[in-house]
């Protein structure tokens, strides 16, 4: 176990300077907008949610009017009644906000299990206002030997957050005193195959050999609970106990796991096992013996031995001896799949709060990045990423909740959830539901590909239909090749606390709009996600989703439709795009070598979009002391006059990580140059130099011409060519956007072709 080094860790205790007691209450000075107020048993203890709390002591004033305390720091001036935070006043913006008044974003829940669509989000530390009101009363303390401890029943304590309607400063704050979200492995941002079914070694090693036939690059791999015993556990051993719980292998699915463990590795790929620890460990398990006697129990008497939070011992028989042999031979990490509860033997505990704190701590062992899979636990949770958020039916109103409910749990700093792509069971089958779900998953935190066990709802693309099979092994490449970039940004996440998928809001707090788009996101810094989650138009064959276009211009990635904001708009695409708009002066490094792999690529692929820019790839040596070993590479782009500059400055960091050779291909996607596509190449570029290219008479493409556009949305009405012909008559000598909008106004087409215009013309 890891216990004292994560004390060590810890910095729970403020200094004297930071703090001052009044009328029985403490107050601690966090931030000139964050304060701690406590009252009864007070402690200096960590707890699950806060780590951290000796910083510098700012200026802050106290002082006792009649029933109130009134504490005042640089930027806010809180009011404290009956020993609770109840109001702060922000001197920047002149105004007072009650904690309790206060409309909450919401942030995320424990699973979407069982869900069908659109379901109640807990609180987050994001309110539309900027006051927020944390109630931390309840948490488990953390002992000064890493126990979990409960509270003395008369203890309250609050953090008080005032950060207006600079949200991302809300989240940093938190992480601040929590601590940030820990980088995930560059392995885990690829594809995930999973699905909970009774796989032979065989099947799932030729499925795993399909995959990279098809040309589709799979870099986890999952095994559901069936890697164990499962059935017939009566006829097989005696006895009625276990099945859903277990650590030994089902030989007669996998006669030779080690060998299973090792070609999977050596197919490039990184492994988990499904985990459910409640029932213990029986006597049938082949680690019962050593399991027994760690724990002082004789193994003739064939004891269950019971799954014990309180119970260091436990704790370390539980993973020296059922989890760390199996690391070795090559499981990577564990799914913790708790669905029992949140009671256990220690009063107050959730199990599953301290399976994921225990879990990710052991799996930081031998210099690897640690990570687990496993469910939301509450604040505090993000440090042990990721989130398994459940078994989801497969319907359209699933779909449609996912793109809110991943980008909204930024708001309790939760940042990143995987999802069953697809969905999980029941609903029914559709094609494009299929498509758009992994459209969506693509832009997703965790692109994770599941379903149940029924034979015939298995997501390999190729069980569906040719074009959607075509397009689906499209997408998932797309994901691997985007790599580069989502490491970027899960560094941005670990070191500055922006989520890769974040609400609009974020960015635009001062905006309406930004907060009737809850389905639109930002995906890192450069991109805006309009994910597809309902029916095509049967007028069109197309699917729409409602958008708002900030100001600025904005370009599809993959139709380079352009947009020049600030607009709202319906957008309209085929089964085979969706809405992808990259800012202006975006730049997007992508890999471009070939399989499975998720090393630092030798080859890559830059899409860039014209403006003024620039973006610094990180890259590192994939071990927990990756800050000594960081390469950073910064990409520069210029456009003026037509002129267009990219440049590629020489690495900084360490050089060891990477190629010192590297071919970079450059596609600026909204540029002509001599009437043809800007694409060019640094062949063989050495690292350690800087290169760079210029090229006149740059021409930023432009939409199409209107009356090709009414001419191109109405040839796809699917309805009578007599009833098209008559209403595309008044468009007939129209070409000017102005008269064709005037035209639609009084249209008697259907909304739905009316709108899709609309969109094209700009």
């Amino acid at each position: 176990m890891l216990k004292q080094s994560l004390i060590a860790v810890m910095d729970s205790k403020a200094s004297e300077k930071q703090m001052c007691i009044i009328n029985g209450v403490r107050i601690t000075y966090l931030t000139s907008r964050l304060i701690r107020v406590e009252s009864g048993a007070f402690t200096d203890s960590a707890s699950y949610t806060v780590w951290f709390r000796n910083f510098d002591a700012g200026n802050m004033q106290v002082s006792a009017q009649g029933k109130r305390i009134v504490v005042e720091t640089d930027d806010c001036i809180f009011t404290i009644k009956n020993q609770k935070p109840y109001n702060v006043y922000f001197k920047d913006a002149k105004n007072t906000e009650k904690f309790s008044n206060q409309k909450n974003l919401k942030g995320t829940r424990r699973t979407l299990d069982g869900t069908f669509g659109k379901v109640s989000l807990d609180d987050g530390f994001v309110t539309e206002n900027g006051a927020f009101l944390l109630d931390d009363s309840s948490t488990m303390l953390i002992d000064e030997k890493g126990n979990f401890v409960p509270r003395e029943n008369n203890s309250k304590d609050y953090y008080a957050f005032a950060y207006g309607k600079n949200y991302r400063e809300t989240i940093k704050a938190f992480y601040k005193i929590s601590s940030p979200t820990p980088l995930v492995p560059r392995y885990a941002l690829g594809v995930w195959w999973s699905r909970y079914h009774a796989y032979t070694q065989k099947e799932y090693l030729d499925l795993m050999a399909r995959f990279r036939t098809e040309g589709i690059p799979i870099t986890v791999a999952t095994v559901d609970m069936d890697w164990h015993w499962v059935k017939d556990i009566d006829k097989k051993f005696g006895t009625k106990y276990g099945g859903w719980t277990g650590y030994s292998w089902n030989t007669d699915l996998f006669p030779d796991y080690r060998a299973f463990l090792h070609k999977l590795k050596e197919d490039n790929l990184h492994i988990t096992l499904n985990l459910h620890p409640a029932d213990g460990v029986h006597s049938y398990e082949d680690m019962y013996e050593d399991m027994a006697k760690a724990l002082g129990i004789d193994p003739k008497t064939k004891q269950k031995i019971e799954f014990k939070c309180g119970d260091d011992t436990f704790w370390n028989a539980y993973f020296d001896i059922l989890h760390k042999p199996y690391e070795k031979d090559g499981v990577d990490f564990w799914w913790i799949d708790w669905q029992q509860g949140k009671k256990s033997d220690v009063n107050g505990l959730d199990p599953l709060n301290a399976l994921n704190h225990y879990h990710y701590l052991d799996n930081a062992e031998d210099g690897r990045i640690p990570m687990i899979l496993s469910r939301y636990a509450g604040f505090g949770s993000h440090r042990y990423p990721l989130g398994f958020s459940g078994d989801t039916a497969i319907n359209w109103k699933v779909l449609d909740f996912q793109p809110y409910f991943t980008a909204n749990a930024a708001n309790v700093a939760y940042t990143w959830w995987s999802h069953d792509i697809g969905g999980h069971h029941m609903g029914f089958r559709d094609d494009d539901l299929y498509i758009r779900w992994i459209q969506f998953g693509v832009f997703s935190p965790i692109m994770r590909l599941h379903s149940t066990a029924i034979e015939l709802l298995g997501k390999e693309p190729w069980k569906y239909r040719a074009e959607v099979y075509k397009s689906a092994k499209e997408w998932l490449n797309l994901r691997h090749q985007l790599i580069p970039y989502i490491f970027t940004m899960d560094y941005r996440n670990h070191e500055e606390g922006i989520a890769l998928c974040e609400p609009m809001y974020y960015s635009y707090p001062n905006n309406d709009n930004a907060y009737n788009v809850p389905n639109q996101y930002m995906f890192g810094s450069e991109l805006m996600v309009c994910p597809i989650t309902r029916p095509q138009h049967k007028e069109l064959n197309m699917g729409s989703v409602r958008s708002w276009i900030p100001k600025g211009r904005w370009t599809d990635i993959f139709t380079n439709q352009i947009y020049e904001g600030e607009k709202c708009v319906t957008l309209f695409r085929d089964l085979d795009t969706i809405p992808v708009l990259a800012k202006e002066g975006a730049i997007i490094p992508m890999s471009a070598d070939k399989g499975n792999r998720t090393d630092n690529p030798e080859n890559i692929e830059i899409w860039a979009f014209s403006g003024n820019g620039s973006f610094t790839l990180v890259e590192d040596n994939s071990k927990t002391d990756y800050y000594e070993h960081k390469a950073e590479t910064t990409f520069e782009m210029t456009y003026l006059n037509n002129e267009i500059t990219f440049t590629i400055n020489s690495v900084q960091g360490d050089l060891s990580v990477i190629p010192r050779k590297r071919n970079y291909k450059v596609i600026v996607k909204d540029v002509l140059v001599d009437e043809k596509p800007l694409v060019f190449a640094f062949d063989n570029a050495d690292v350690n130099a800087t290169h760079s290219k210029t090229f006149d008479n740059a021409v930023r493409l432009t939409n199409e011409n209107p009356k090709d556009i009414v001419i191109n949305i109405m040839s796809r009405w699917q309805t009578s060519t007599l009833k098209k012909a008559k209403s595309y008559k008044p468009f007939e000598n129209l070409s000017s956007a102005d008269d064709i909008r005037q035209a639609l106004i009084k249209s008697h087409m259907p909304k739905v072709i009316r709108q899709a215009i609309e969109e094209y013309i700009g």
